[in-house]
């Protein structure tokens, strides 16, 4: 029988992720498949979940449910900055990226939510929080 991927296992996988829409959020077909060790938290739990017990050359979709992905959207995680607290240099644009500081030596990424005269509100959900999330796995080596 074939060696299947157990935790501690440095893991090489191609995969390519859709959203309920039907739309590829992400890909690594058209490159190098991702390495990970299983177990080391360096992906989703359910991405993890669904590469564990995989043989080499195996296929399989795995659909993940949000509380398994990135979480459940919370309102509490968008905030309202006025505007003279962004840098001047940044024109606020609704869907913009932001590197923010959270705290001492620590940044999160932010997208901008809403643009006013005298705020904007940045969210600082993953931008796939809240959504269920299907991926094509093919392991490719088992390390």
């Amino acid at each position: 029988m074939s060696r299947q991927a157990k935790t501690g296992d440095t893991v090489a996988v191609h995969y390519t992720g859709k959203l309920d829409n039907g739309t590829d959020f992400a890909s690594s077909r058209e490159g190098e498949p991702i390495e990970f060790e299983l177990g080391s938290g360096a992906v989703i739990g359910g991405f993890e979940e669904a590469v564990t017990g995989m043989t080499i050359g195996e296929k399989r979709e795995v659909r993940i449910e949000p509380d398994d992905a990135y979480g459940q959207r919370r309102e509490d995680l968008k905030l309202d900055v006025p505007r003279d607290q962004l840098p001047h240099e940044v024109q606020p644009e609704v869907g913009q990226m932001l590197a923010i500081q959270v705290a001492p030596d620590q940044q999160a990424l932010a997208r901008i939510a809403e643009v006013e005269s005298d705020s904007v509100t940045l969210d600082l959900n993953h931008p796939l929080a809240g959504e269920a999330l299907t991926f094509d796995i093919e392991l490719m080596e088992i390390r």
